[in-house]
């Protein structure tokens, strides 16, 4: 009887090895590492919030600034706070309005940390749940998506920025996305842009696949969905002052400071406020998007139904949905005219899909790299410059990524050096 039972002992333990093996590379079986993540986020957080002081930035400013509608001002131009006149889109006016009355006016800070610890804690499942759903990242990667990063949590719990707001809504659309909700994700992806712009980053990449998805009939449709919160979030600061709302709320061309910029530290300040440096770095961005729009996302989809008829939709799979989405804000960051500290945000939780999509042996040291760029303060220009090599490198690489083959995505497609590349195989 005790021999039995040993055997049984030795045979459980004999597979733990390969159980091990599984729980940490095996990208079809994340559950039990994302699990154990979110429980040690959860301590995590509370030690951060009850142990590290908080750091008063924007959040006082925020409430200011909804306060003045509180009190009955809708003329967006008499809307401001210590930081300066508000920028943000309504969006970003409701919901923290209900910050505002939910932490007695803005005055409940340690309330309004554990919030944002809440906000944290759902933006990793629903990160987690795409991530899943792709299939194709090793589950200990993600590891250095969560505790790892001590400007990430600082943005969330100790500053109280609204940029994570805007990336929680964003996530929430790419997940609804995946499971061909696209309606649903539109409108949440509209919610994104209405927090905060730099959701419009995306935009190129989602423009494209709701083309493939969906035809151009159904696209336009999409894009009503997209603009109509916008318009219905902001009616009674349209009602009142449209011109002054639209100029800032959507200032694409609002000048940013040079002492916060985190990417262009080692360039005189005077360059780096030339509107002829802004104007190149935008036809930059623009040239770098129509690049990979022709030569790499086209060949990973199918070919855009350009007929009013929406008969030939076709389905997309999780892969084919993000990547593009997230190499659209990542070249976007790239020819930033400014990075601020809490832009991380913007792009930190992509930067792991991204890295794992390329055939690089030191990942994790340009990951590394990339969060001491951005835990420096002030930034310098090493720091400045360090992060753009990583940057260049990161896309340089994405560029080259085999990903990009639609071997890798089950599909069919037209490109010429795809079928090269088949052609010789088979010789």
């Amino acid at each position: 009887m005790l021999q039995s039972q040993w055997v049984k002992v030795r045979s459980h333990v004999a597979r733990l090895p390969a159980l091990v093996e599984r729980i940490l590379y095996d990208p079809h079986f994340p559950l039990p590492i994302m699990f154990c993540l979110i429980l040690a986020e959860i301590v995590v957080n509370y030690f951060i919030i009850n142990r590290i002081k908080y750091t008063e930035i924007d959040w006082r400013a925020y409430m200011q600034e909804v306060e003045g509608v509180v009190n009955g001002t809708y003329d967006y131009t008499k809307l401001k706070g210590d930081t300066g006149p508000l920028v943000y889109p309504a969006g970003f006016v409701y919901i923290f309005l209900g910050l505002y009355h939910l932490t007695e006016k803005g005055t409940n800070i340690r309330l309004a940390q554990y919030i944002f610890a809440a906000i944290y804690l759902v933006t990793l499942l629903v990160v987690f749940d795409i991530y899943r759903q792709s299939k194709r990242i090793a589950p200990y990667f993600f590891l250095f998506m969560c505790c790892a990063s001590y400007r990430i949590h600082s943005i969330y719990v100790l500053r109280l920025f609204n940029d994570p707001i805007a990336m929680l809504l964003f996530f929430i659309s790419v997940s609804l996305f995946i499971r061909d909700y696209w309606g649903l994700g539109c409108l949440f992806y509209s919610f994104g842009v209405s927090v905060k712009m730099n959701i419009l980053l995306f935009s190129p990449a989602l423009l494209l696949l709701l083309l493939v998805r969906h035809g151009i009939l159904k696209t336009i449709y999409h894009l009503i969905i997209c603009a109509l919160p916008q318009i219905i979030l902001a009616l009674p600061f349209l009602i009142k002052n449209p011109v002054g709302y639209i100029v800032r709320s959507f200032d694409l061309g609002r000048q940013f400071l040079f002492q916060w910029t985190v990417n262009w530290r080692f360039l005189p300040e005077d360059i780096f406020l030339n509107r002829y440096f802004h104007l190149s770095l935008l036809v930059l961005h623009i040239c770098v998007l129509l690049l990979f729009i022709q030569y790499r996302w086209k060949c990973m989809i199918p070919p855009i139904n350009w007929t009013l008829s929406s008969k030939k939709q076709k389905n997309l799979g999780p892969n084919q949905i993000i990547l593009p989405l997230f190499s659209a804000n990542f070249i976007g960051m790239c020819f930033s005219r400014s990075l601020h500290y809490q832009f991380y945000v913007w792009y930190f939780h992509t930067l792991h899909y991204l890295l794992y999509a390329i055939k690089l042996p030191f990942k994790l040291l340009i990951l590394g790299i990339i969060e001491l760029c951005w835990n420096t303060y002030p930034s310098t220009n090493w720091s400045s410059g360090l992060l753009h090599l990583c940057h260049c490198i990161l896309l340089y690489q994405m560029w080259q990524s085999s990903i990009y083959y639609p071997m890798c995505f089950h599909i069919n497609c037209n490109c010429n050096s795809v079928k090269e590349n088949q052609s010789k195989k088979s010789k």
